[in-house]
């Protein structure tokens, strides 16, 4: 018998950390190989970890919320024979039952001395965005939701970082902390912040928590209305032409690609060549500089079941075809919805569509998704009346239109760029050639 160690695995380059939201198999309990032992979450997503041999688990490590590194022992499984164990470094071991006993035993004792010096405080009341990792280590050290909110924060957009707490701490009571750093306009800056106003609830009232991924979407949402001065742009676009390709071909598609043909891809390849023709929508803002996207990596925001929503993410959209671009989104959406997105698969975008006609909006104003500067909503695609100009004059017909508005930040993007961008979505959207193969 040997005792197989079961390690946090790397999730991507900017991912170092998780939080443990469940554990799927109990101590005692027989694994297969592949099969999903815990989930655990992060910044952007949460996902599974599965086994990597077959076995029984005869160890957890950590308990549910507990955040673990990037490498990190979290379970320990006995299997029959000796197995290979892979190490960060990509080396592998044989790991003995003495030296796995030794490795259980010095996390136990992490685990438990930290628990031990862990404050009650509950930090979910603040406004502001706290990582599972900066949450422990102020609760290690006692300090008050109070106190944490005056930790100044030098990561992305004022949050406060691992080396930002660990540095309070270190010069705690030597001085006292400095209000944290919130990215504001100037007339934000000067004015106060305001009060929510005192809820009342009597006892027909259902109190409902939020779930976490709710807690970082209404922050995220929050943060981009105080950073970015959101203006809209709209356009009605005639996509008869689109409708009755895709219904002419999403039979032959489906045989020949195994794919289902919706109408996101063919959006998502009108944006693509939009952003080209138009790159400084295709940006970010640094302070008083602007980053200038040298690829295109298009999100697209998906709704989830329990009402939430993901924003996976087509990295270098414009350099897919439409069956590329088709067999992508039908890829993503799926797996999104089944809570199978690698933490990866939902960073780096540089700009965000949104299909809110999928539930009958006929138009939406969406909020920016930081740090790009746009986002596209695309409505839902209605029969109307319309006039109809032909050599012989005009006249009235039935056509299929919808409607596309496009929110923008007008801090870098004035109205002439937005208005043009969203315009020239539309002009691909209507030029769609329905002759054309896939």
């Amino acid at each position: 018998m040997a005792k197989f160690e079961l390690k946090l695995p790397k999730m991507g380059e900017s991912v170092a950390e998780a939080t443990i939201t469940n554990w799927l198999k109990e101590v005692g309990d027989t694994i297969e190989e592949d099969e999903a032992v815990l989930e655990i979450a992060t910044d952007k997503v949460d996902s599974e970890v599965p086994s990597e041999v077959d076995g029984v688990l005869v160890e957890k490590l950590f308990e549910p919320d507990d955040v673990v590194q990037v490498g990190q022992t979290i379970a320990i499984i006995e299997t029959e024979g000796e197995v290979e164990q892979s190490s960060g470094s990509n080396e592998t071991t044989t790991t003995s039952t003495e030296e796995s006993s030794a490795n259980v035993a010095a996390v136990e004792e992490t685990v438990s001395q930290a628990k031990a010096t862990a404050s009650n405080e509950d930090y979910s009341d603040s406004e502001r965005f706290y990582s599972p990792l900066v949450k422990n280590i102020a609760k290690e050290e006692n300090i008050s939701l109070e106190e944490l909110e005056n930790v100044n924060g030098t990561g992305k957009d004022g949050r406060v970082t691992k080396d930002d707490i660990l540095a309070y701490v270190k010069n705690r009571g030597e001085q006292p902390a400095q209000p944290a750093a919130k990215p504001a306009s100037a007339s934000q800056k000067s004015a106060p912040k305001p009060v929510a106003a005192p809820i009342s609830v009597n006892g027909e009232d259902e109190i409902i928590e939020m779930t976490r991924m709710g807690k970082m979407i209404s922050h995220h949402m929050v943060n981009s209305v105080q950073t970015s001065a959101h203006v809209q742009s709209f356009i009605e676009v005639d996509v008869t032409k689109i409708w009755n390709w895709r219904n002419k071909v999403k039979n032959e598609f489906a045989k020949r690609e195994g794919e289902k043909l919706t109408f996101t891809p063919i959006f998502m390849e009108a944006v693509a060549k939009a952003i080209k023709d138009f790159p400084l929508i295709n940006i970010s803002v640094d302070g008083d500089k602007i980053i200038k996207r040298k690829n295109i990596n298009l999100g697209m925001a998906a709704a989830l079941a329990d009402g939430n929503l993901i924003v996976p993410v087509i990295h270098n959209a414009d350099q897919l075809n439409l069956v590329g671009l088709a067999k992508k989104v039908n890829d993503l959406a799926n797996r999104a919805r089944g809570g199978k997105l690698k933490p990866d698969e939902t960073q780096g975008g540089t700009y965000t569509v949104t299909n809110v006609g999928t539930f009958g909006s006929v138009l939406g104003t969406p909020i920016i998704n930081q740090p790009q500067v746009g986002i596209l909503a695309l409505g839902a695609i209605r029969k109307v009346p319309a006039v109809i100009e032909t050599p012989e004059g005009d006249f009235i017909g039935i056509r299929h239109k919808m409607f596309l508005s496009h929110s923008y930040d007008h801090r870098v993007v004035n109205g002439a760029l937005g208005g043009q961008f969203v315009q020239r979505v539309a002009q691909y959207l209507e030029a769609f050639d329905e002759g054309r193969d896939f």
